[in-house]
């Protein structure tokens, strides 16, 4: 019997595609994707497909009155694929490779600063960010250019310990080939940290600590943030993971929170991407699409920030 799952979860990254120049990655300015989708959805069939290690085949499709690129990988012969027919419960090998081609798919959409694009992809061997570098470069989509597609990756965000009143929760790895970066603090998390190390050797420790809300603990949540202010200018290139909700204001005034990464990290999302609606038809591109939309929505500022595109700069 068929898998009746239709929703599954799925991975949003984010890239930014720059030039390549005498070996080195430089920015440039906003490409004009618009144009290059809309040209290449006039093309001919043969004029959207590349062949390197794989064959490559782009498509766009409209959602909303804008465009979005379909890359497709062609499954190649050597891959072993049968069908199943669920009713007569016979399964047969693919053999009809001379006449049609089997594809795996993923949706990119271009963001309108920085040259970001988000990806998605249908499946784990469905094209990737370099799929997409190959392609636009095989096709020579932009004549003169050599492009490089990397992923968006956040600035640690150390600033936000200046301004927060508080700190109700901090999670801290940092491996034994760093531990020596904490030899000259004194502040508790370093010498949880530095014990840790020291009495479990080459081992990965994760430090989470967690101050319960409330009125009366207005204190502790001050010292769990004067430990990782300690730690400001370590964390950033000597932890693997560091994180901490951070308190703004008090509790007369109103209080917010934030999640505050501290260090680098590529900007990704996963979200649950429904494949067809309830009358059975397939939604799994629209649905794809909107759910990028809305996760690039949510991550704007971190991404403008990250690729200096902000507003007004």
């Amino acid at each position: 019997m068929a898998s009746k799952r239709t929703v599954r979860e799925r991975s949003i990254a984010f890239y930014e595609i720059v030039e390549s120049e005498q070996a080195a990655e430089v920015r440039t300015t906003q490409l004009d994707w618009e144009a290059m989708l809309a040209a290449l959805s006039r093309a001919e069939f043969k004029d959207r497909q590349f062949e390197s290690e794989h064959v490559f085949i782009g498509a766009v499709v409209t959602y909303q009155e804008q465009d979005h690129l379909l890359l497709h990988r062609v499954k190649d012969q050597t891959e072993w694929l049968s069908t199943v027919n669920w009713e007569s419960e016979v399964v047969a090998e693919v053999e009809d490779w001379a006449s049609r081609g089997y594809l795996e798919t993923s949706v990119i959409s271009f963001l309108p600063f920085g040259n970001v694009v988000a990806v998605m992809k249908g499946s784990t061997t469905a094209p990737s960010h370099k799929s997409l570098e190959t392609w636009l470069n095989g096709l020579e989509l932009f004549p003169g250019r050599s492009l490089k597609v990397r992923p968006v990756v956040s600035h640690a965000e150390i600033e936000r310990l200046r301004t927060a009143t508080g700190a109700s929760k901090a999670e801290i790895r940092i491996g034994t080939s760093k531990a020596a970066a904490l030899e000259n603090r004194h502040g508790r998390l370093s010498r949880f940290l530095r014990m840790a190390n020291e009495e479990y050797g080459d081992v990965n420790v994760t430090l989470t600590l967690s101050v319960p809300p409330g009125n009366t603990r207005a204190e502790e949540r001050q010292a769990l943030l004067n430990d990782l202010q300690e730690l400001e200018t370590v964390m950033p290139s000597a932890a693997e993971r560091a994180s901490a909700v951070l308190v703004y204001g008090d509790s007369s005034s109103g209080e917010s929170r934030r999640v505050a990464e501290f260090v680098e990290h590529d900007i990704t999302a996963k979200r649950k991407v429904p494949a067809v609606n309830e009358q059975g038809e397939s939604v799994k591109i629209e649905s794809a699409v909107n759910v990028m939309l809305e996760v690039a929505d949510d991550h704007d500022h971190d991404l403008r920030v990250a690729v200096d595109a902000l507003e007004g700069d």
